[in-house]
């Protein structure tokens, strides 16, 4: 389990274990379980690192940790803390790619009154009443909101690929040493989940701001960034699999785009305070009430696209993933009682913005082979005699 904040990650590792060991109580009353779910945690182990997506440095470092330990990681979810296990398996698996960062700013009344009144369900579901701070950078120089939400996981992605189990776990392990994993997974390929927002919008986006450090909605704009980037690797990567038919189907590597919906987290409860955010959850369940499908709210609830595509034969993926049809993103639904679903929508704007996606590939490459050279070369100094 990897944070910026280890004792963040030990608590949720200490949470999440609880969590199933009440799941396994509920169901060792139902008279057809087998056991499953105790031999599981027999081999569940999850280990704590330090991540911190703001620093790429500690982005590539996280990754070389993973390279000298020479195993694969079960159960890893990328995002502002990672869940992982440590288990010794020949081939590796799936990275899900999970993390949101929002830097808000506050909250605009009158764009909140407008919006209520023109468009209600858009209030509760896509809000644009929020402000967003703009040009900050993180250490690197780069976009900090771009870079936490997509640039660190593109890192992530080039440097580190994954292959799935024969268990349905969620694995990771670094890609540069360990090339020949990917031909000995004998289920197919790897898979990378992009989780991407029901804000995602190209409304916002400008192709020369591609580090979203002027824009006043880089939250929208980024997640956006991910669904181009999603599509444009996963047929890249079909591509290449199709002009060389005598290469493995196991050795390509798939990408998919999930979002969560309207999901209730503390992200906006310091923006608005107790009150407000409590109200903001008593209006989501009854907007679910009158018919929306687009209000899980739950987080667990939240996650059923995501594990959806990480557990679902490739086989029903097909369709959805052909070049010649439309790219789609899958996403988390509920009925009006709270039952959820997984559900599609489009990827907004693709035919207008596909050579974007790239360009945008191009250029993430580009800017990470250049981080990468200076990781390798390390601080450089001068004398004042060199300046002369």
């Amino acid at each position: 389990m990897a944070c910026r904040s280890v004792s963040r990650a030990q608590k949720a590792r200490t949470e999440l274990l609880q969590f199933f060991d009440s799941h396994i109580q509920k169901i060792q009353s139902i008279a057809e379980y087998d056991g499953h779910a105790e031999e599981f945690k027999k081999n569940l182990s999850i280990e704590v690192e330090y991540v911190d997506l703001a620093l790429i440095k500690t982005v590539l470092e996280f990754a070389k940790r993973l390279n000298q330990k020479f195993v694969s990681f079960c159960f890893l979810v990328c995002s502002s803390t990672w869940f992982t296990g440590f288990i010794m398996y020949p081939y590796i698996s799936h990275l899900m790619c999970n993390a949101g960062l929002a830097s808000f700013s506050g909250l605009d009344p009158k764009l909140l009154l407008h919006q209520l009144f023109t468009d209600p369900k858009g209030a509760v579901t896509t809000p644009l009443y929020y402000s967003q701070h703009s040009g900050e950078l993180s250490i690197d120089g780069l976009g900090w909101v771009w870079q936490c939400n997509v640039f660190s996981h593109f890192a992530m992605v080039r440097y580190t690929l994954t292959l799935p189990t024969f268990f349905s776990l969620i694995v990771w392990v670094q890609f540069c040493e360990l090339q020949p994993s990917l031909s000995r997974s004998p289920t197919g390929p790897a898979r990378v989940i992009w989780c991407s927002s029901i804000e995602a919008s190209p409304k916002f986006y400008s192709p020369d701001d591609w580090q979203l450090r002027s824009t006043e909605h880089s939250y929208e704009s980024s997640k956006y960034q991910i669904d181009l980037i999603s599509t444009t690797l996963d047929r890249l990567a079909l591509s290449s699999s199709s002009s060389s038919p005598n290469a493995s189907n196991s050795a390509i590597t798939r990408h998919f785009i999930s979002q969560p919906g309207v999901c209730h987290t503390n992200v906006a409860h310091a923006l608005v305070g107790p009150f407000l955010d409590f109200c903001k959850l008593m209006v989501f369940y009854f907007v679910r009430l009158l018919g929306s499908t687009q209000h899980p709210i739950s987080p667990i609830k939240s996650a059923i696209a995501s594990v959806h595509l990480a557990l679902v034969p490739l086989t029903y993926l097909t369709f959805f993933s052909d070049a010649k049809t439309p790219p789609v993103r899958y996403g988390a639904e509920s009925d009006r009682w709270g039952t959820e679903r997984v559900g599609i929508s489009p990827v907004r704007a693709w035919l207008a913005n596909e050579e974007e996606g790239r360009r945008l590939v191009a250029k993430c490459d580009e800017l990470l082979d250049k981080l990468k050279r200076e990781e390798e070369r390390g601080p450089v100094f001068e004398t004042a005699s060199e300046k002369m």
